[in-house]
């Protein structure tokens, strides 16, 4: 199962404008909406972006709100809308609450993804952390961890190959209901999201791939480390990709205060940064580009594509 290109440190990117953070979003999404996605979508997709992103939220809470904002587009439908005018770049879920679903409704919703977009998916899940919106849909909150671990084997048989996927566990029990259209792909890749122990036990042991929530640098390696140990433990042998979120970028020097942790500079610079991540054993790093605006953006990730990447390795 090849999901980036072998050898090199893959790249790709959580879309703006479908969620709204103010830990992150930009003053300009505020007014931004479906053109300036897929404009942004197709400049990924030209410049060698391994995937776009989307993120899952059902319903904020107002508490949560003037920090998180309401925006939060599906990821499901925003990434199926985006597979329609992209013709390359992955489509990840980062991440999916699938313990809020049925899994054979989340396998249902994703696999009719992966089939209309060729084989492009890759399902990014995660615990969630919105008291709310566990409590509303009638998910018990408190045991949402293993809610996910159950339904992270419930999805690998409702995403499979088979029409009539089995299941028999202790919160879901499915067999001889069927479903089609399959996925595109023969497994589709499931990447576990967070950084908390167990998420890290999850990623390493159930899934094919981990998606760091927010870790430095100078905590990556122990965390990876972590990962390597619990595997050979778990004698998993399949392929598994690490990942990691790099600081804000701005390629080249700014004309206006893209903040103190941003990376910028001369494209090779830039490179010689972020190749440490390939040095400390990560496999893909999510890029997020400081910007005032979509043209300024689409510049960025065109730069990035054309100028940084071939350095990376």
């Amino acid at each position: 199962m090849q999901v980036l290109p072998e050898g090199r440190l893959a790249y790709g990117m959580q879309l703006p404008v479908q969620s709204q953070s103010t830990i992150y979003a930009e003053a300009w999404e505020a007014g931004a909406g479906p053109d300036d996605l897929v404009e942004i979508a197709r400049a990924a997709d030209r410049s060698g972006f391994a995937y776009l992103a989307g993120c899952d939220h059902v319903a904020i809470p107002r508490r949560l709100a003037g920090a998180m904002s309401t925006i939060w587009y599906d990821p499901i439908a925003t990434l199926a809308f985006l597979a329609g005018v992209t013709r390359h770049v992955r489509l990840l879920s980062h991440v999916a609450v699938v313990g809020l679903r049925h899994p054979l409704l989340t396998a249902k919703q994703y696999a009719t993804l992966d089939h209309l977009s060729g084989g492009r998916l890759i399902l990014g899940v995660g615990a969630g952390h919105v008291q709310e919106e566990f409590e509303v849909l009638g998910v018990d909150f408190e045991r949402r961890g293993a809610v996910l671990d159950e339904s992270l084997d419930a999805l690998r048989a409702a995403l499979g190959p088979d029409e009539y996927p089995v299941h028999h566990g202790k919160l879901y029990d499915f067999e001889g209901l069927g479903q089609r259209p399959r996925p595109a792909q023969e497994r589709v890749p499931l990447w576990v999201g967070g950084s908390s122990p167990a998420a890290v036990r999850r990623a390493a042991v159930r899934g094919d791939g981990w998606l760091p929530q927010g870790d430095p640098r100078d905590r990556l390696p122990a965390q990876i480390g972590r990962i390597r140990e619990l595997r050979a433990q778990s004698a998993v042998q399949s392929p598994f990709v690490i990942g990691a979120i790099t600081e804000p970028l701005y390629v080249g020097e700014p004309a206006w205060d893209v903040g103190r942790r941003t990376l910028t500079g001369r494209p090779d610079a830039l490179a010689e940064s972020l190749r440490a991540y390939r040095a400390m054993g990560v496999d893909q790093i999510q890029v997020r580009f400081r910007s005032r605006g979509r043209s300024e953006l689409i510049d960025q990730i065109t730069a990035f594509g054309a100028e940084v990447a071939p350095c990376l390795d």
